[in-house]
């Protein structure tokens, strides 16, 4: 008979056995153990009873069974540490966590799975990516870095404009998936004014919006430039570019703009020295020209020529490093040709402002009362 047959029972028989004096020997060739398995159940059960010898196997049982949960846990936590530097969401997240794991620690499959939550057919299963996906993918990265400024929906326009069936989520997956997303600027946080709304005209050439954009050539040489927009088809009417703009600059400026698309009604401007002056106010007189002046500190009152200048300092002045007048002139032109003739607009359906215009000019005026823009 093996030893692991004998139960506690047997095992305490053959120690009353033997302390009733029958030779070990002689209890060895009877129930066929060794010398050193007797003197090993002598030095554990002796003097036990059969129900304090299972009570010692049960707590031996229980103490294994609790060293291997906790020998587990340790090893889970070791894993967890290993892997998990912060929220796994995506299926792909998971499988990186399981195979760092297993790399680090010892741990199986089956259990990492279990702790980062995945199914083993998830862990083993392979994405299979079709030719079309691929070369989408490949022309929507090189949008994105022709156009660094524009996010998946200005880029799903321009796909669509090339002719290109894709969907807008599908077109946002794969944006995210090549981690072309365009970083946020934080929000400056200043003293709440009271806002004045804003009033969308009804037609082209009704408001003009301007305003000054600061720059440097290489040598720190100052650039000023002059912006002008109109607030219907958000055309960049004119970009004047030179090393100093006045009012009888500004005023010639805008007679050069007035000979190709008319004289507006209302130019919006806010309270500048160019913009307040004499030259400036004569000529608006002199042409029926309302100038209409934001009041000091509220620049949302203008916010049109706000949101432009802001495109127009990320999308071109923060792109190039002028050498010379010249070419800050040449860049900033090609610059508002693009704007004008390519750049989708979200406030058009993204349209591109001169897309939008000739649209416009083609369609009967309704008489459609002006939009309130709510910002």
């Amino acid at each position: 008979m093996k030893s692991k047959r004998f139960s506690e029972e047997q095992i305490i028989a053959v120690l009353r056995e033997a302390q009733a004096g029958v030779p070990v020997k002689e209890l060895c060739r009877k129930y066929g153990f060794s010398d050193a398995t007797f003197y090993n159940w002598r030095s554990k059960y002796g003097g036990m009873e059969v129900s304090e010898a299972k009570r010692l196997k049960s707590l031996e049982s229980e103490n294994a069974r609790l060293k291997k949960l906790l020998a587990e846990s340790m090893l889970d936590n070791e894993a967890l540490k290993a892997a998990l530097s912060g929220k796994i969401l995506t299926p792909q997240a998971k499988r990186e966590a399981v195979a760092v794991m297993r790399e680090r620690t010892v741990i199986s499959e089956r259990r990492a799975c279990r702790l980062v939550g995945i199914s083993r057919s998830v862990l083993r299963y392979e994405c299979a990516v079709c030719p079309e996906e691929q070369t989408l993918r490949a022309r929507i990265t090189e949008l994105a870095q022709e156009r660094r400024r524009f996010g998946y929906r200005r880029i799903h326009a321009l796909l669509r404009r090339e002719g290109t069936a894709v969907n807008t989520k599908r077109v946002y997956r794969l944006y995210q998936a090549e981690g072309l997303a365009v970083r946020r600027r934080r929000r400056r946080k200043g003293v709440a004014l009271e806002r004045e709304p804003l009033q969308l005209p009804g037609a082209p050439n009704e408001v003009w919006s301007m305003d000054f954009v600061m720059d440097a050539l290489s040598d720190g040489r100052r650039l000023k430039m002059l912006t002008i927009v109109d607030d219907f088809t958000k055309e960049a009417v004119d970009i004047v570019v030179d090393r100093s703009i006045c009012g009888a600059y500004v005023s010639r400026a805008l007679e050069r703009a007035a000979t190709f698309r008319g004289l507006p009604k209302v130019i919006r401007t806010d309270q500048g020295p160019e913009f307040t002056g004499k030259a400036l106010d004569q000529w608006a007189y002199g042409c029926g020209v309302q100038l209409k002046l934001i009041q000091p500190g509220k620049p949302t009152q203008n916010a049109f020529i706000e949101s432009f200048n802001g495109r127009f300092r990320d999308e071109c002045l923060n792109e190039h490093w002028f050498t010379s007048l010249a070419h800050a002139r040449a860049a900033v032109a090609a610059w508002r040709q693009d704007y004008n003739q390519q750049r989708p607009h979200s406030a058009l359906g993204y349209q591109a402002p001169a897309e939008f215009a000739a649209a416009w000019r083609q369609v009967p005026s309704t008489g459609t009362e002006p939009l309130e823009i709510v910002d």
